[in-house]
């Protein structure tokens, strides 16, 4: 696909040098540079009222634009367009204009004069963020689909519901099979108490909390803080001391996943069951969000407190968010098709049974990757994956003869 970059740029000679780098970019093109803010705000006014894959998927800016300050410039597009991703042009790009740009709603900082790699990064993860937020937006039948993973969260409702159960049969599941593997990452954003690593049976001296305030998320940089399970996975574990989780902030988190989302195919996020500002960022720019119940009282409860407060700050629509039933027993009063009608939000037609002794073994040996495939709950939570597109395989019929009443809720 074409990248198209719309340049803010005062000064003539720094925008005819800033537009002939952009056109050494591959698949780019660049427009012509608007020289202030006044100009940028009415041409993506005027672009916006035709459609919204009519913006461009980047917008360049210069510190020096005028006669709006450059901050408040962000903030205006982040407001008005959020479709488009920001990049902040400076000569000083230190931490704390990183941070503030972030705040304002950017999604880069590059430094002047540009270099070739640092405009490419740059422009490069702005450009697949952009392409997530029109996909969510619903413009992804006007838009050309384009490299880059897939951002999917799963949130519990509660403690205790099976979220991250279902974080690594999922993220297992995206892998594929050995003749086409996919390359998966599984973050654990559970950040005060996350279990990714234990099972997993994973001790590693790096996690999540070592990347906060990085102004730069390199390859390299990635690499070192992953742990390449035997699985094939990558794994981003939560820090062993969950103080540390209060380093990882909403802009850490926003970095991370789109230079994950440009480097792997599938991003599994475990969210946890507590909200704060860096899971609220994973589940706004997830392309799939999920959130696991279980069939009882006090979780669908949990289920309709939990998306209310993504509605009510805009962090997710109700609609946009799909519930999946954990443990459903025979003797289940409480049934999917209900759980639907009370919580207002779609409900996978994968519903995972309660099986504990199928998951006891695998859990305390910290080997969760050798569920038994025949086993009721691993069909399922990989039927789950199957209906959500991260893996090729067939939904499996339900297991053992239980049959789920309100499967196709």
């Amino acid at each position: 696909m074409t990248t198209r970059i719309l340049p803010a740029v005062g000064d003539p000679d720094t925008a005819r040098a800033m537009v002939t780098l952009l056109s050494q970019l591959p698949d780019t093109e660049p427009l012509r540079a608007v020289p202030d803010s006044g100009t940028l705000l009415d041409t993506l006014a005027a672009l916006t009222q035709e459609s919204l894959a009519d913006l461009p998927e980047v917008v360049l800016v210069h510190e020096g634009i005028g006669p709006l300050p450059a901050l408040e410039l962000i903030r205006e597009i982040a407001l008005r367009f959020p479709a488009v991703g920001v990049v902040l042009m400076s000569t000083d790009p230190t931490a704390g204009l990183y941070s503030a740009a972030m705040d304002a709603g950017a999604r880069g900082l590059a430094g002047l004069p540009p270099t070739y790699e640092e405009l490419s990064a740059r422009v490069g993860a702005a450009a697949q963020w952009s392409l997530g937020v029109r996909r969510h937006l619903g413009a992804g039948d006007h838009l050309p689909a384009g490299p880059g993973g897939r951002i999917v969260t799963v949130s519990g409702a509660k403690g205790g519901v099976g979220a991250t159960l279902l974080a690594t049969q999922l993220a297992l599941a995206s892998r594929g099979g050995e003749a086409e593997p996919r390359s998966v990452v599984l973050v654990d954003l559970d950040l005060l108490c996350g279990d990714v690593g234990s099972y997993f049976d994973v001790q590693f001296r790096r996690s999540i909390a070592d990347l906060a305030g990085m102004i730069d998320l390199s390859a390299q940089v990635l690499t070192e803080a992953v742990f390449v399970h035997e699985t094939g996975l990558a794994l981003l574990l939560a820090p062993a001391e969950g103080e540390r989780g209060e380093d990882v902030t909403e802009p850490t988190t926003r970095q991370l996943l789109t230079a994950f989302r440009t480097r792997y195919d599938v991003v599994i996020v475990d969210c946890g069951s507590q909200m704060n500002s860096a899971t609220a960022a994973a589940v706004e720019m997830a392309d799939t969000a999920l959130l696991v119940t279980t069939p009882d009282v006090i979780s669908v409860r949990a289920v309709n407190r939990m998306t209310r407060m993504w509605d009510r700050l805009q962090i997710r629509k109700t609609e946009q968010t799909l519930t999946v039933v954990n443990r459903l027993g025979r003797t289940s009063h409480i049934q999917p098709q209900l759980i639907s009608r009370i919580t207002g939000t779609p409900v996978a037609r994968s519903i995972v049974p309660a099986n504990h002794k199928e998951l006891q073994e695998a859990q305390d040996a910290g080997r969760i990757q050798d569920l038994d495939p025949r086993g009721p709950v691993r069909r399922a939570m990989w039927a789950l994956a199957a209906e959500l597109g991260l893996s090729t395989g067939k939904p499996a019929a339900p297991a053992g003869g239980l049959r789920l009443r309100g499967r196709r809720s």
